[in-house]
């Protein structure tokens, strides 16, 4: 992902080239900031890649740009620039909300959904480009909803299942059906490549690999796999997506939560373990999402003898500096800080103001008083 500081694209940089020499990818991602905030950085970042000998992959989303008129011209340039640039394949996905929005709009004359950007991007450059979609092995999360009685729930929703904060969330059978039908369009449509996102619970994916076959989809569906690093990211992550937590790895993280060392070197035994399970189901193409960081994948490709020595090539030294763009966006549920101290986010209004719920002061009963912040007037805490 595009780092926020220059320092962090430079060292990003450097750090390209160790993965490139120490993992030797079949390709690189690059994403695309919420909101197409970052557009101009990913292109570069892409490039970068590409002129470097990386198969640069590059995220690209349904999201009108800052100060363009026509929502679908900006996306053709962009297209055209990595065309010429010498990348192939891109990543064709709706995007997440922009900073100031908790639910997704389209803009006014632009896609709706990623199956618009895989049919814009198919007839205008025809076979040019290789594309890849999304794929939701526990349904979108805009697909999952919460369930009051969890009795009710069939076998196939319960497996998919999740709970957080003591509520239980799934996609419900009819909806998951509704996922697969698009899913099955958006092949259709001219995708080549399916990559799922993160998931924890192999049995989740490997259902989902099945139920494409039922559905006809024949392409490659390559397992995103994201690599345990610490603690507050995880947590952050499977919230947000509603993603699948086995109770016995919950329970783990929660042991080790306190201790950084320990999350990364547990992160190594569980992202092996699950690459395994992977492998003997036949998985041939694992999809890791690095966050621009390398101790833990490294310690799984030397775990599993998929590649030699990768962890000694680790430098964690500008690690720090691996903060995305969009990671300064404060989202409902983040810690902020401002002026009056430290608070949980319960809002955020259209113009980026937050409703703020402070912690730090504590009234009458018990009560903590609520602060209405304007854009800028706070800061996210990592």
């Amino acid at each position: 992902f595009p780092p926020r500081s220059e320092e962090g694209v430079k060292n990003l940089y450097a750090r390209m080239e160790r993965m490139k020499d120490t993992v030797k990818p079949l390709f690189t991602d690059v994403t695309w900031g919420a909101g197409g905030s970052t557009a101009e950085l990913s292109l570069d970042i892409a490039l970068q890649a590409h002129n470097t000998g990386h198969t640069a992959n590059l995220h690209m989303t349904c999201t009108n740009m800052a100060g363009v008129a026509d929502p679908k011209d900006a996306i053709k340039e962009a297209l055209q620039k990595a065309f010429d640039g010498g990348i192939r394949n891109i990543v064709a996905l709706r995007g997440d909300p922009p900073a100031g929005q908790e639910e997704w709009k389209a803009a006014e004359g632009g896609f709706t959904c990623a199956l618009d950007l895989v049919k814009f991007i198919k007839e205008q450059f025809g076979d040019s480009f290789g594309i890849s979609v999304a794929g939701y092995p526990e349904g979108h999360p805009n697909a999952i909803s919460e369930i009051q009685d969890p009795s009710t729930l069939s076998p196939s929703e319960a497996a998919r299942s999740s709970v957080f904060d003591g509520k239980t969330y799934a996609c419900k059978d009819e909806d998951y059906k509704k996922e697969m039908d698009y899913l099955k369009s958006k092949v259709d449509a001219g995708a080549e490549l399916i990559i799922t996102q993160m998931f924890f619970d192999v049995a989740v994916f490997t259902k989902f690999v099945e139920d494409c076959r039922e559905w006809g989809i024949k392409v490659p569906v390559v397992p995103g796999l994201m690599c345990i690093n610490n603690y507050g990211g995880f947590k952050k992550m499977t919230k947000f997506c509603k993603t699948r937590v086995p109770p016995a790895l919950g329970a783990k993280m929660e042991e080790i939560k306190d201790d950084p060392n320990a999350i990364k070197e547990f992160g190594v035994e569980f992202g092996s373990e699950t690459v395994k399970a992977l492998m003997e189901f036949g998985v041939e193409v694992l999809h890791f999402y690095t966050l621009n960081l390398e101790k833990v994948v490294y310690g799984i490709l030397d775990r599993l003898g998929l590649r030699e020595g990768a962890t000694a090539q680790t430098n964690e030294r500008d690690a720090s500096s691996m903060v995305a763009v969009g990671s300064a966006w404060a989202r409902v549920g983040d810690t902020v800080k401002s002026i009056y101290g430290t608070g949980t986010v319960t809002e955020i209004r259209p113009t980026g103001a937050a409703v703020i719920r402070l912690e730090s002061w504590l009234l009458a009963e018990g009560q903590n008083p609520t602060a209405y912040l304007e854009k800028g007037a706070y800061t996210k805490v990592f």
